[in-house]
């Protein structure tokens, strides 16, 4: 079973995410804050992780850099899920080190298929 960390200030958020992972056989972990995400994913190193960006404190381009860099959670994916649609942040989530970029409100399929497609590779 994959284990998912999902890293967003939203309880509403975190519960549909959650709600469709748990629904189609994931492991879900959750962080209210980018500064917990971080720090989670070291200690749990997860095989993907779901990056919110507008987040008090540590924003999530930035978690997603800290991730990057740090050697136990390199090589673990990360999918930006945002409301924020504009090319810009997308072409910066990547800089940062994101794997993809998804724009909420997420549908099942698109979430299954883009995580489908990080796992399975």
């Amino acid at each position: 079973m994959a284990r998912i960390l999902i890293i967003d200030d939203s309880p509403t958020e975190i519960h549909v995410l959650r709600t469709m992972l748990e629904k189609n056989g994931y492991s879900v972990s959750t962080a209210a804050s980018g500064e917990e995400g971080v720090e989670t994913a070291r200690a749990q190193v997860p095989d993907l992780v779901l990056m919110d960006v507008v987040m008090p404190g540590l924003n999530g381009f930035q978690a997603t850099r800290e991730l990057s860099k740090q050697e136990e959670t390199a090589n673990v994916p990360v999918v930006v899920v945002s409301t924020k649609d504009q090319a810009t942040d997308r072409v910066w989530a990547m800089r940062q080190g994101a794997r993809d970029y998804i724009t909420k409100p997420v549908t099942e399929d698109t979430l299954l298929q883009t995580i489908e497609k990080y796992l399975s590779a």
